[in-house]
């Protein structure tokens, strides 16, 4: 195969992963009900350019998609479009993750003081529910 012509089908091997990696990123966003703003604000990111990523026209660099994958909680795995199947055989529920779900994943990303303030304010906060 000519040079130039195995140049052509990686361009356009490479154009079609990053497609669809971009709607891999939109399905998860939308699935834990944020938007473009608030991914692309966690990421460091300006929107229009996380909008860029979804729809496939900039490639989002191999650096943030360990960040992505936290964020929209999938293995890189998942993210970069491989089967798991180990989320299924744990029994874990696909679709939208809860809003309690999220805020677990928002404090855990808090520095160690913060999580503690949080967790002494749940403890409180139980301690009196379960009265």
């Amino acid at each position: 195969m000519a040079a130039s012509s195995l140049l052509l089908t990686m361009n356009t091997r490479d154009e079609q992963f990053f497609k669809e990696l971009g709607a891999r990123i939109a399905q998860a966003r939308k699935e834990h009900g944020l938007t473009q703003h608030d991914l692309a604000e966690q990421l460091g990111v300006a929107q229009q350019t996380l909008a860029h990523y979804e729809v496939g026209r900039a490639r989002m660099p191999a650096s943030v998609l360990p960040t992505v994958a936290r964020l929209l909680t999938l293995s890189l795995d998942e993210l970069m479009g491989q089967p798991v199947a180990r989320r299924a055989a744990r029994g874990a529920k696909r679709g939208p993750v809860s809003r309690l779900q999220q805020q677990i994943e928002a404090v855990a990303q808090l520095p160690k003081t913060k999580q503690q303030f949080v967790s002494q304010m749940l403890d409180t906060v139980l301690a009196q529910v379960s009265r």
